[in-house]
């Protein structure tokens, strides 16, 4: 499998994809761009399958790209602690079930809802 870089250059009608090696297209919004860049090798190289290439769209943000990255580290953070939230809460649910209490009670210990309790119980 082959991969390309594109670096994404905003500008008044939407994103330049320059891809790095060369070549280059556009598109209007970013969502559209990996699909852009397949067609656009699609075009210039009739002869070779590109769907499963991988391509990486750079967005070149300047000084934002700093605050873009930060905030995604800080929101992968946030998932991993969640999830492991969620095993806890799984585990202490499976022990206060193995000691009897209903559902309902579950659901007051840990201040949560019937329905959460029940997920958690399903999930566990």
């Amino acid at each position: 499998m082959k991969r390309v870089t594109v670096l994404a250059q905003r500008w008044k009608l939407g994103w330049d994809l320059q891809l790095v090696g060369g070549g280059a297209t556009q598109v209007r919004t970013l969502d559209r761009a990996v699909q852009q860049v397949h067609d656009y090798l699609d075009t210039v190289d009739e002869d070779t399958n590109h769907d499963d290439w991988t391509i990486d769209i750079i967005p070149v943000l300047g000084s934002l790209i700093d605050e873009v990255e930060a905030a995604k580290a800080a929101n992968d953070a946030a998932a991993e602690s969640t999830r492991a939230a969620a095993k806890q809460m799984r585990g202490v649910v499976r022990k206060l079930q193995h000691e009897g209490l209903s559902v309902t009670d579950i659901a007051v210990i840990l201040g949560v809802s019937r329905g959460r309790v029940s997920q958690l119980t399903a999930a566990a």
